[in-house]
């Protein structure tokens, strides 16, 4: 694919700053910032060493008037992230200086970058393949450093060589059989499908490794999706306080205090948790605190883990058993809160009621039984399988869905050769095999795909 065309787009986010960055990128990006710079000592853009920051004035071509003091860094191609000519400008960090020196370049013949379309560039010149690109903006969006280093392990190329070895093994089968579907006697097509089957079976082990990952790196990538949920006044929004460390949800004695929803990010010893207060799940006449248990419930149910909160200084009531009802085919955890007061609940009634789950006494107040709670969910993220740092975590939706789909045809193939069905059969559904790992990469993904990918990048990146 020919790019000849040069983008240019702000790099740096929006709001005043210190400093901000105009980044362009394409064979005009020099000629285009020749134009408005003026380098101390009358330096051109053109004359700058690649990799060294130059001063100078940004000016408007047609008054000679100045608009902002810069520093301008050039990259040539194909030493570059897009491989491509490569400036950025780096200019005080205000929107009017940022706006008009991005208008300075358009005016020059560039045109507004597209979401993404710098790192895009970089994929459709061969300096990232898929999965390094996409690990570009988690590193942006990453929440933890378990998250961060996760991407990192990405953009650094692990995942992509487990891809591409896992899909040189299956070209190695498809070749193998090929050469026996050239010389057709049985006992070599009988020989050739007996040694592919065992060949498989180690691919497939690996990729259902790969995918025993992929709820780790969702929610390591995303957030763990966790609501806390109970009767009113039972301490809700004082353990949302007690896990962020700070006191971000109203407390009070008064029950129904928390009407409406709070969503916070919250550090959980390296696991992010997108945590959600909700409001107090009862029977209310109040029109506004009625909308908010209705958005509970709706949160309920999309939950990836669920904080059930019980007080253990009361019975039961109504209201609880009304809460627990909401545990069936849900994760949960049942905390019961309040430990520190005289006991009234009757813990044998509930470990009925929630079927087996796991209870932990805490003390909110008291800050009593939260290392234990934050252990509880530390353990149930990675499930005793993985651990922080080690292997190739699958962390998108994109990718899981390939894998699956590269095993059902790997499957396929084994089912096939179990049925002596002729090589030929079986070589088709390697070869899906082997696209569909390859669209993990890119090697073999469609432009729609990639377009899409790209979307969800900031502009400038």
């Amino acid at each position: 694919m020919v790019i000849d065309d040069t983008i240019s787009a702000i790099a740096t986010a929006i709001g005043e700053g210190g400093i901000g960055i105009i980044r362009m990128s394409g064979s005009r990006a020099v000629a285009i910032a020749d134009g408005f710079f003026q380098g101390a000592g009358g330096r051109k853009v053109r004359d700058i060493q690649p990799f060294r920051a130059a001063y100078g004035k940004i000016v408007e071509p047609d008054t000679g008037q100045m608009i902002d003091e810069a520093l301008i860094l050039v990259m040539r191609a194909p030493r570059s992230y897009t491989r491509e000519d490569v400036v950025e400008i780096h200019c005080h960090g205000g929107p009017v200086p940022l706006r008009r020196i991005l208008e300075l370049t358009l005016r020059g013949g560039a045109r507004l970058a597209e979401p993404g379309e710098f790192t895009k560039r970089a994929f459709l010149n061969g300096r990232l393949d898929l999965t390094q690109a996409e690990a570009v903006i988690d590193i942006i969006r990453s929440k933890t450093d378990a998250s961060l280093k996760m991407a990192v392990s990405h953009l650094s190329g692990r995942l992509a060589a487990k891809i591409n070895d896992l899909r040189q093994q299956i070209l190695g089968m498809i070749a193998h059989l090929e050469a026996a579907i050239d010389f057709p006697e049985e006992d070599i097509e009988q020989i050739a499908a007996a040694e592919v089957a065992e060949r498989i079976r180690p691919v497939l082990d690996e990729i259902s490794r790969l995918l025993a990952s992929a709820q780790t790196g969702r929610i390591l990538r995303e957030g763990l999706a966790t609501v806390i949920i109970g009767k009113p006044n039972v301490g809700k929004s004082s353990l949302l306080n007690a896990l962020l460390r700070e006191k971000r949800a109203i407390v009070t004695d008064i029950p129904g205090t928390t009407r409406d929803i709070i969503e916070e990010y919250v550090n959980i010893r390296g696991v992010p948790l997108k945590i959600v207060d909700t409001a107090g799940i009862r029977e209310t006449a109040d029109i506004v605190e009625k909308i908010g248990v209705e958005k509970a419930r709706e949160f309920v149910a999309s939950a990836d883990l669920l904080l059930l909160l019980l007080d253990a200084s009361a019975p039961l009531t109504p209201e609880d058993r009304e809460v627990l009802a909401l545990l069936p085919g849900k994760e949960a955890l049942v905390l019961v809160n309040k430990s520190d007061l005289p006991a009234r609940l009757e813990i044998e009634e509930v470990e009925r009621l929630i079927g087996g789950r796991q209870m932990i006494r805490i003390s909110v107040l008291e800050g009593t039984g939260l290392d234990e709670l934050e252990q509880s969910i530390v353990d149930r993220v990675y499930s005793g399988q993985i651990t922080q740092g080690e292997g190739a975590f699958v962390n998108n939706v994109r990718h899981g869905n390939l894998l699956r789909q590269a095993k059902e045809r790997l499957e396929e193939a084994l089912n096939s050769i179990a049925a002596a069905m002729p090589l030929d059969c079986f070589v088709v559904d390697l070869r899906a095999a082997w696209e569909k790992l390859g669209e993990i990469t890119g090697d073999t993904v469609s432009e729609d795909i990639v377009d899409r990918i790209f979307a969800d990048f900031c502009i400038g990146k």
